[in-house]
C-alpha cells in the first residue's frame, strides 16, 4: 500500500536502503589492526589467545574494553519541539 504519490513498495524500499547503508557504514568502520598485545594496555592483565585471534590488533582486555565502551555511550538528545516548555514560549 502506497501513501500519497509514492508507488507501491516505495516505503519498504526506502527502509531496506536505509538498513543497507547503515550496515555498510558499520562494516567500513575502522577496526584495530596490526600486532595484538599479549597484555592489556590499561590493567596489564593477560589477553586470552582467542581474543587476540578474533580481533587483530587488540590492545585491551574484555573488562577494560567494556568499561571504555560504557563511558562512550551516546546519550539521547532533548526533543525541544516536543517539550511543553518550548511550546509555551
Amino acid at each position: 500500500m502506497a501513501g500519497g504519490w509514492a508507488r507501491d513498495g516505495a516505503v519498504s524500499e526506502q527502509i531496506e536502503a536505509s538498513i543497507s547503508d547503515e550496515l555498510a557504514r558499520l562494516k567500513a568502520r575502522a577496526q584495530p589492526q596490526g600486532e595484538s598485545r599479549t597484555h592489556c594496555a590499561d590493567c596489564d592483565e593477560p589477553i586470552p589467545e582467542a581474543r587476540r585471534t578474533a580481533i587483530p590488533g587488540v590492545k585491551l582486555c574484555i573488562d577494560c574494553a567494556s568499561d571504555l565502551q560504557a563511558q562512550n555511550q551516546p546519550r539521547g538528545g532533548i526533543n525541544r519541539r516536543g517539550s511543553k516548555d518550548s511550546q509555551l514560549k
